[in-house]
């Protein structure tokens, strides 16, 4: 039997390899976060940080909720997914760490098992970044066709490639 690597596969199936993990954490972020900024949300979950610790209570329930529904916003569209990426794990840490860490590994005793799993999947675009199949990829791609329809670098497209870059 023969075994494809992934450096084997097809170019589509390696362009898509990161939508998954890109849909599930964007989504459950999008989902989080507007929970927390709506009304009764907002109140419900300044209630709870405030009984954990966590004060000025409302101020970061606002802070976290918009965190969280633009973090999932940039996974989704695959655009400023390293910095995106970077706001789950600030998140998910704080969440392990106030209110999910002491009750152990399991999600159905109120453990962090669940927020670890959002970790990976935001740990793995910070390092990759959002794939081909991204609004990242095609912005990137019309930078370098503008690049090379110049046939020289100029200070402004490297910049701005650079500034792609670092968004990932």
């Amino acid at each position: 039997m023969n075994v494809a690597s992934l450096t084997e596969q097809p170019s589509i199936l390696k362009s898509a390899a990161l939508l998954p993990p890109r849909l599930s954490l964007g989504t459950t972020m999008v989902v989080h976060g507007l929970s927390k900024l709506r009304k009764e949300g907002t109140e419900q979950t300044a209630g709870f940080f405030e009984q954990v610790g966590l004060k000025p209570a409302r101020p970061l329930v606002l802070a976290t909720g918009i965190t969280e529904l633009i973090a999932g916003v940039s996974a989704i569209l695959g655009f400023a997914t390293r910095p995106a990426a970077l706001g789950v794990l600030v998140t998910q840490a704080f969440a392990i760490a106030k209110v999910h860490g002491s009750k152990g590994f399991d999600n159905t005793k109120g453990g962090f098992e669940f927020n670890l799993a959002l970790c990976s999947i935001a740990l793995g675009l910070l390092l990759r970044g959002p794939g081909q199949l991204s609004v990242h990829s095609a912005l990137e791609r019309k930078v370098k066709r503008k690049e090379l329809r110049r046939l020289r670098l100029l200070p402004r497209q490297r910049s701005r490639s650079l500034l792609l870059d670092l968004l990932g």
